[in-house]
């Protein structure tokens, strides 16, 4: 029984095997072909699948020999790139015989259609193709003799490091002994690999035929790898626009191995992600969204990939949510994200502020960016929010709790009100985020990123900010717990913290124990020294995308942070010292 609900299957007639097509979707709509890796069958693309369906005539194939598909007699020679392309010929002749297709493979779905995207009998049947851990033969080939031919450290370093993920190819070509495991104890065992090693969730896959799937695709190596390597063909060079989908934490894959793809592609978009090998089934939310955006830009004749930002390639498609996006680092980072592509929602209380940061990012690339307003030390109001965004545009991949305001003022005429107003907003709202929002994350179990705007004053002491840097300190350690609780699920979380920026916090900070004329020139002259020392939100905004992509746990942004959580570390008697000069405001 097949795990794609409500496909529609068929058998397709290839040579001498009998191939197992499902098709869903609207047969009138693009076609998009799922091409499965090793040891999986057509069925690792069930949750991606399901995803496609209301977009696309979804097409997934189980490749000779996995699956419901027969299996070639005899078995060496049968799975030669040149019979693969014969099966995807005949697929694509059944299922789209009059329009080109779309493709997706992963792993040895990928490196077949790296095949079928750069051999000339296949042009014209292919619109474009989006791959995934799976990289051309043909061009290792070339990558391979490049660094063996002009060895430098680097490329050296480049090639051992390869050669030691590739450990299981090497016994893949042993005789007999691959069956002999697969048919044995490694079948029975893989399921729990994945889940431990890969996270990849337990449910009904892998499906019962892994062991008899895993022993024929042994074939897929040993009929193609040797020869290719040694001989690529000096032609691979792709006729159709091509999404390289690259998973950072590939264990069998280095990403060095695309840096020279620029040259056999002519169309290429690349794209990254914080994750293991098995992206179908760890990140399908973020596969399909990519793969819908690459095949409706193909379609609509634009430009793939419009955003050209320096984090275009992680951030592309992704659902941001930052809060306090009406000015200051909450706007030049949702304005940040926007230029990476990303699909930005700007929060803040103010709802003509949110929405002018919308707009902006929309011009600066944003697919899609929406407006809410939310105050986030409501609670209720923030439920409320994460309701809508969840159920209107998705659970969000990257959470910035950035919301914040300022208060200055000695402990003893800091009041009780001025304390539940500070801690509501600058700890609170942090809360309410993190729970609300970073609980859907959790929920999904397709990882993400949260981020939490700290501050210096987080771990530099100062008798003129005992509320708001008890706040940041919070802030700070409630990040380092929820980072440690988060770390098996895939989902990181960082605190920043800025130190002086000019921003205008500091012209509507509370200052606690004087009038409202002197807290109005207290205001102005704070504000003028946040401005000489100019340092600007832009530069904060380009530290958190760095810090996600890094996936970094605490980001000193300015210098002078920087100087203060070294002291904090190494020398925190100093920083006590300093904490009693008495502020020039």
């Amino acid at each position: 029984m097949t795990l794609l609900t409500g496909a529609r299957e068929r058998r397709v007639r290839t040579g001498e095997v009998e191939l197992c097509v499902a098709e869903m979707g609207d047969p009138g709509r693009p076609t998009v072909v799922l091409v499965h890796g090793y040891p999986d069958s057509k069925e690792v693309w069930s949750e991606v699948a399901e995803r496609l369906a209301g977009h696309f005539h979804v097409v997934a194939y189980d490749v000779r020999g996995h699956g419901r598909s027969t299996a070639p007699r005899p078995l060496r020679g049968g799975f030669t790139l040149e019979k693969l392309t014969d099966d995807f010929l005949a697929v694509a002749d059944a299922v789209s015989p009059g329009e080109p297709v779309h493709l997706v493979g992963h792993d040895w779905g990928s490196v077949q259609a790296w095949e079928f995207t750069t051999v000339r009998r296949t042009e014209g049947r292919i619109a474009s193709f989006t791959s995934m851990s799976g990289p051309s033969l043909d061009h290792f080939g070339h990558w391979i003799a490049k660094r063996v031919q002009r060895p430098t450290p680097r490329r050296v370093g480049q090639l051992l490091g390869q050669g030691a993920r590739s450990w299981y190819v090497y016994l893949l070509h042993t005789p007999v002994l691959p069956e002999l495991a697969w048919r044995g104890p490694l079948g029975k065992r893989w399921p729990r690999v994945l889940e431990r090693v890969e996270k990849v969730p337990r449910g009904d896959y892998p499906t019962a035929s892994l062991p008899s799937d895993a022993a024929h695709g042994a074939w897929l190596y040993r009929d193609n790898v040797r020869p290719r390597l040694r001989t690529p063909r000096p032609d691979a060079h792709a006729h159709a626009p091509v999404q390289i989908i690259t998973p950072l934490e590939d264990r069998f894959l280095s990403e060095r191995l695309h840096e020279e793809l620029e040259q056999w592609v002519p169309r290429l978009t690349r794209r990254t992600v914080q994750a293991g090998h098995w992206i179908p089934r760890t990140r399908p939310d973020l596969l399909a969204s990519w793969i819908e955006e690459f095949v409706t830009s193909v379609e609509s004749g634009r430009s793939p990939l419009a955003a050209t930002g320096e984090h275009a390639e992680r951030f592309g498609g992704q659902l941001v949510l930052v809060t306090g996006a009406g000015s200051g680092i909450g706007r030049a980072t949702a304005l940040a994200f926007a230029e990476a592509g990303a699909r930005v929602v700007a929060v803040d209380r103010n709802a003509e502020a949110a929405a002018r940061t919308a707009e902006s990012s929309r011009l600066l690339g944003a697919p899609d960016a929406w407006a809410e307003t939310a105050d986030v030390s409501d609670e209720a109001a923030m439920e409320k929010l994460a309701d809508k965004v969840t159920t209107e545009y998705g659970v969000v991949d990257i959470l910035v709790n950035n919301a914040g305001i300022g208060l200055s003022g000695s402990f003893f005429d800091t009041t009780p009100e001025d304390w539940k107003k500070v801690l509501d907003v600058n700890l609170w709202g942090v809360i309410h985020g993190c729970r609300l929002f970073g609980g859907r994350m959790a929920e999904r179990g397709q990882g993400g990123h949260i981020v939490n705007v700290a501050s210096a004053a987080a771990y530099q002491p100062s008798r003129a900010l005992p509320a708001y840097s008890t706040s940041k300190a919070a802030v700070l350690m409630l990040s380092e717990c929820l980072r440690a609780e988060l770390a098996g699920q895939g989902i990181g979380v960082t605190a920043v913290c800025p130190g002086i920026v000019n921003t205008a916090i500091t012209s509507t900070a509370h200052f606690a124990g004087v009038d409202e004329l002197e807290e109005k020139r207290l205001q102005k002259r704070t504000a003028r020294l946040y401005g000489l020392r100019n340092y600007p939100p832009e530069k904060v905004a380009r530290a958190i995308l760095r810090a996600v992509t890094r996936d970094e746990a605490v980001v000193p942004v300015t210098p002078e942070a920087r100087g203060a959580r070294w002291l904090s570390r190494w020398a925190p008697g100093a920083l006590r010292r300093l904490a009693r000069v008495k502020p020039p405001v």
